[in-house]
């Protein structure tokens, strides 16, 4: 197998037309590129250079070497260049599952933000819903997945969770209905109320159903809807209340009047889960900081 250094080696001597000239330029000594070309020789198994009076020209073989020797060079410094760049996260690729009511809150204002700082990082963006994304995760067809998930199960091996935001959830009632007049409801309020459901049975509906445990009753859900949007449309109507996250509500029914919940508040928590390895990824980590930065501005816009 060729040597990388000694074809680097024979390159110098070919262009500066001697071994004498080429060891006093690189700091060697005469006999060790002439010892070095040796070896070189015996690897390609052909002779490289021949004497010319008191230098030396390249044989075809070594002429072909040489010119290959130039190319690795060019691309053995691209690619140092580039593995800086992927050091620094300036590039690299992001593979992101997410669910949809963190898309437009979350998700959106980081990819811009990454890209507006790294727009050499890509980014590739798919919606979970409704498969559980840690799987991929842990398999490495995902590096970050945003989910839902409760205290409990925060255990998961190879998986990490980063604590992104705590989603309350508000009471949404249709206009004109008696609780309006109040300002807080208390969860009870809500108890002898028929219900909009706007979650399948997981982690999303898992805190309302705890909350209304502990306020002593079970939501009597009348209909079920799969979204927020279509949920808040059904309390429009008259169909019942609902309980949706602060995030869910980004789109307001112009039929619908918001209501904070006490006793106990229903809160719901978003974490970012990747891959427990250390050290993360610099392009995943680089996103990693403008989720926190799109968690921020979601907290402070409250």
């Amino acid at each position: 197998m060729l040597d990388r250094r000694r074809m680097q080696l024979l390159r110098a001597v070919v262009t500066s037309g001697s071994v004498t000239a080429a060891a006093r330029n690189l700091g060697y000594t005469p006999s060790a590129v002439s010892q070095q070309m040796a070896v070189l020789e015996k690897e390609a198994g052909i002779t490289l250079l021949e004497r010319t009076g008191r230098g030396v020209r390249p044989t075809d073989a070594g002429r072909l070497l040489t010119d290959y020797a130039a190319v690795i060079d060019r691309h053995f410094a691209e690619a140092e260049v580039a593995l800086a760049e992927l050091r620094a996260g300036r590039t690299g690729r992001v593979v992101v599952r997410y669910f949809a009511t963190a898309g437009a809150t979350l998700v959106a204002p980081a990819v811009a933000a990454l890209r507006r700082g790294r727009p050499g990082v890509q980014v590739e963006l798919k919606l979970s819903d409704p498969e559980d994304p840690l799987p991929e995760v842990r398999d490495r067809l995902a590096d970050i997945a945003l989910v839902v998930r409760p205290p409990a199960q925060l255990s998961v091996d190879g998986i990490r969770f980063v604590r992104l935001l705590d989603d309350r959830y508000f009471a949404v009632l249709p206009e004109g209905h008696r609780l309006t007049a109040k300002q807080e409801l208390d969860l009870t309020d809500l108890a002898d109320e028929p219900w909009v459901g706007n979650d399948q049975p997981g982690p999303c509906l898992a805190p309302v159903l705890d909350a209304c445990g502990a306020a002593g009753f079970s939501p009597n859900f009348v209909v079920e809807s799969g979204d927020y949007a279509t949920a808040q449309g059904f309390v429009a109507a008259g169909l019942g209340v609902s309980l949706i996250p602060d995030m869910g509500l980004g789109s307001r029914h112009p039929g619908v009047v918001v209501r904070p919940i006490r006793n106990p508040e229903p809160v719901r928590t978003i974490y970012a889960a990747v891959r427990d390895t250390t050290p993360v990824q610099p392009a995943v980590r680089r996103l990693l900081d403008a989720l926190r930065e799109a968690t921020a501005v979601q907290r402070d816009g409250r």
